[in-house]
């Protein structure tokens, strides 16, 4: 909700055809506030962060669909970047906080877990599906991103899990796709913590890494 109060107002919302948000059952007034903005409010049918892009990528009618969450720790304007990529023709579109011009949540740490775990995740992906690519996605997991109506056609999404992010990755590198970073600056949330827990959303993400090889 607290997200939401400070994101929603702000976001440039003439760039898109539709705006439409999935509700996985939030209980604080998310759904009433988001109506109340004229945001037309889907319920989630399932409970899993894979099936959140299923039933997202089942209900947009444009030429691309961009997900953001309104967390409260990435500005806003940078939606016009992704949206001007996606204009440009490619494919997959990710706002990164690992680019030189990005900022992280956890730069100002010494122990910078979550930061270190993205990277060589980034690394190991480009080794394992990007074969000989001379640019490497330097950040797989952000769930910030967009992506061309052809791409999501393609693209087979494990029905539940938190993997989808990095499937998408996978996909852009064996299909061949078209795709773009653009840097992004990260904060802290002001409120609430992370819904992935490290270690079990991490064996997640590397069980997938190890298990799926680099053919569609």
């Amino acid at each position: 909700m607290h997200g939401c109060t400070q994101v929603v107002p702000k976001l440039p919302t003439h760039l898109f055809s539709e705006v439409f948000a999935l509700d996985g059952g939030s209980t604080d007034g998310t759904v009433d506030y988001l109506i109340n903005r004229s945001v037309k409010v889907i319920p989630q049918q399932v409970t899993s962060y894979n099936a959140a892009y299923i039933e997202a990528i089942s209900h947009f009618t444009g030429d691309a669909i961009l997900f953001y969450h309104p967390k409260g720790t990435v500005d806003e304007a940078t939606l016009p970047l992704v949206v001007s990529q996606l204009h440009e023709g490619n494919d997959l579109v990710i706002a990164s906080r690992m680019l030189p011009s990005s900022t992280n949540e956890e730069d100002d740490r010494v122990i910078r877990h979550r930061k270190w775990f993205g990277q060589s995740l980034s690394i190991a992906a480009s080794v394992r599906w990007g074969g000989a690519v001379s640019r490497r996605i330097t950040d797989p997991l952000h769930g910030y991103r967009g992506c061309s109506r052809s791409f999501t056609s393609s693209l087979n999404l494990a029905p539940r899990g938190v993997t989808a992010d990095l499937e998408m990755v996978r996909h852009a590198y064996i299909l061949g796709a078209r795709y773009t970073e653009v840097p992004v600056d990260e904060s802290e949330r002001e409120v609430g913590g992370t819904h992935f827990p490290a270690l079990k959303t991490g064996r997640a993400l590397l069980g997938y890494l190890l298990t799926n090889g680099a053919s569609l």
